[in-house]
């Protein structure tokens, strides 16, 4: 998973209303995703949100876990939190991975609609491990991501299907540990 970044989008997304919105930073997100990213050895985890209240805030909570009490209260945690990066849009996301690894990544998106041009787990899996190529794999939040705001998507991954009753909605959480899961060699 060393070529693999996962990112937590919070804009654009849709609201419940189908607005385009800027969703809100959990705390649970924040370090219940890096631990998985840790846990699965992924590369990196960026926190995507452009609202700079929020981002205090979440710098607050991460700083708590890396330099505060909570890096010698958890050291687990402290190691998972290690991995995120805040930054405000997708583009800084994979600046700095080009930045970083000297390449552009292979942007992957998840909806749980699905859509047209869907990569399969196993076709992700061989462009991870096959063709070793660095990809930043996309998690919206609130009711999903504004695909059309996003052109840096280069395909979508199936979406994660769980039940014979078309009920398919997944915390986010859930869904990295998930894919993560699925993802691994």
């Amino acid at each position: 998973m060393k070529n693999l970044y996962i990112s937590l989008v919070h804009y654009p997304v849709y609201n419940k209303n189908g607005e385009i919105v800027v969703s809100a930073i959990t705390n649970l997100d924040i370090h219940d995703i890096a631990r998985a990213c840790r846990t699965f050895g992924a590369a990196g985890y960026f926190i995507i949100n452009p609202s700079v209240e929020q981002s205090e805030i979440a710098t607050k909570v991460i700083d708590h876990w890396k330099t505060g009490y909570g890096a010698t209260y958890n050291k687990d945690r402290k190691d998972a939190v290690d991995l995120i990066q805040l930054v405000p849009n997708i583009k800084s996301a994979i600046s700095t991975i080009e930045f970083e690894r000297g390449v552009t990544p292979f942007v992957i998106a998840t909806s749980a609609k699905g859509g047209d041009d869907i990569l399969t787990i196993e076709q992700l899996k061989s462009v991870l491990y096959n063709e070793d190529r660095v990809t930043l794999l996309l998690l919206g939040t609130g009711h999903g991501m504004v695909m059309e705001q996003i052109p840096e998507i280069d395909r979508l991954l199936e979406p994660i299907n769980g039940g014979e009753d078309g009920y398919n909605h997944l915390s986010v959480r859930s869904a990295a540990s998930i894919y993560l899961y699925l993802l691994k060699k």
